[in-house]
């Protein structure tokens, strides 16, 4: 398809009409939900592969933690940036991009010989799918008509919580496998052959953008934005196993001035020039700002939730690895399930499914709560718990993303998709961090006791969290 270059859109300004084009959207949706997969997996499976990776390395701890928040940290930090530059550059050619570069790193991930070079190729992958994720959100809402972006969200929605789930399994097969004795480097070069396939049938599945905006890149912005992320996000990921020095307390506090010059330097921008790297105008629509802040309430509680479970199942009960994550099947699967149901019902159901979804959650978690409270882990009564806890939450979640997308003019999608990608990225790190405290601080000793009544004050938090997030949502839906 050849694509046309109109000049920049003001931001409220209607929608172009877009070129004709024959592609299943079938199709389209699935090779960029692929790309989300992947993006999303590789935040949690090479947790499982960490043990290992620190034994042939010959690693030291500081040095493991950064494989795993090296990632982290760049792809939160660049979200926003991948976002403007598939506005500014075309949304088939930066996920494309970014694909390439996430599948090369991969491949440089799963060769490397030493642990150094090992923590640099995770941090240029990590910025490869932060060039890639945002594309995502952008396209759908850009390419799909209106009354098929729920569906697409909730398919989003759940390729993002099974992927989270999937790569703790996965992780856990692969390394245990040690497929032609490459042991941990398999969660890595799982994704060269998936890369290539995807690669070889983007141009023919996805259409480029009609409308790009060709803006100057805001370089000050850019810098600005990854410095107050990673102030944010290295103290929590590194600090949560290292322990909180005074230097990480300073770097965390450093992101309340980085922040601030980040806002007064966008916000002069985009007056003067009108090309700033996001325009923070969005957040003044109370829709937006209600629905990202119920996301991320949802998504710390989920964060936090996933830290200390896989804690409590592997070191206070003692399940493997591949166990832990099959433990959370039912979630998954109820997540999925939920997800993808709420498009079909009828439009008054569909307003009330965020809230009592929501609502449900934090039942669920209550529920789960009095369960582990003692330490003992039955597979059928609480697994029907986390059906429960994952059935609310895609009822919760997935509306709430839809509805908040849906009031942003496409000529501002870029900077949604952005906001809300790294708001995720964030809020599950804080989720870990904060909430993963709470049951470190409440297990008073080893035993599987212990652990259960930590565990049940976890849970309790996470209730806590789904109900405020219900809140906001309910406030949302009566503005």
């Amino acid at each position: 398809m050849t694509s046309t270059y109109p000049a920049a859109a003001t931001p409220d300004s209607p929608p172009a009409t877009l070129a004709p084009d024959n592609r299943s959207p079938a199709l389209m949706l699935t090779v960029l939900l692929t790309g989300t997969f992947m993006a999303s997996l590789d935040v949690s499976i090479v947790n499982v592969a960490v043990p290992r990776i620190g034994d042939e390395l010959d690693a030291s701890e500081a040095a493991l933690q950064f494989v795993v928040s090296g990632y982290t940290v760049a792809y939160a930090a660049l979200l926003i940036t991948g976002a403007r530059l598939g506005d500014d550059r075309g949304h088939r050619r930066m996920f494309t991009t970014g694909l390439a570069v996430f599948t090369a790193t991969s491949l440089v991930c799963g060769v490397v010989p030493g642990v150094e070079l090992l923590v640099v190729a995770r941090v240029l992958q990590g910025a490869a799918a932060a060039m890639m994720a945002p594309q995502v959100l952008t396209i759908v809402q850009r390419r799909l008509p209106s009354e098929r972006q729920p569906m697409a969200f909730a398919l989003y929605a759940s390729v993002i919580s099974g992927a989270v789930v999937a790569g703790q399994v996965l992780g856990g097969v692969l390394v245990d496998a040690d497929l032609f004795g490459w042991s941990w480097r398999t969660v890595f070069l799982v994704n060269v052959p998936i890369g290539v396939a995807v690669l070889s049938v983007v141009p023919r599945c996805v259409p480029e953008t009609d409308e790009l905006t060709r803006r100057r890149l805001d370089i000050t912005g850019v810098g600005l934005l990854a410095a107050t992320v990673a102030a944010i996000i290295v103290p929590l990921v590194v600090g949560r196993e290292t322990g909180f020095s005074w230097g990480l307390w300073v770097l965390l506090a450093a992101a309340v001035p980085l922040g601030a010059l980040f806002a007064r330097h966008v916000s002069v921008r985009q007056a003067v020039t009108g090309d700033a790297l996001i325009d923070l105008a969005l957040l003044r629509r109370p829709a937006v700002a209600l629905g990202f802040g119920s996301v991320v309430a949802q998504m710390a509680a989920y964060g936090g939730m996933l830290f200390a479970i896989t804690l409590h199942l592997q070191r206070g009960l003692g399940f493997s690895p591949i166990r832990s994550g099959l433990s959370l099947v039912t979630f998954a699967v109820a997540f999925a399930i939920s997800s993808l149901a709420v498009p079909r019902l009828s439009a008054a159901a569909r307003r009330a499914a965020p809230v009592a979804g929501l609502v449900v959650t934090a039942a669920g978690f209550l529920v789960a709560a009095w369960l582990a409270r003692e330490g003992h882990w039955n597979m059928a009564t609480t697994g029907l718990a986390f059906a429960v806890v994952g059935g609310g939450f895609g009822c919760g979640y997935s509306p709430v993303v839809s509805r908040t997308v849906a009031t942003v003019p496409r000529a501002r999608a870029a900077d949604a998709s952005g906001m809300f990608t790294t708001l995720n990225q964030l809020a599950f790190a804080i989720g870990v961090a904060a909430v993963g405290s709470v049951y470190l601080a409440a297990r008073s000793g080893p035993t599987a006791g212990d652990s259960g009544s930590a565990m049940a004050v976890t849970f309790v938090v996470a209730a806590a969290l789904m109900l405020v997030a219900a809140g906001a949502a309910a406030t949302q839906r009566a503005d």
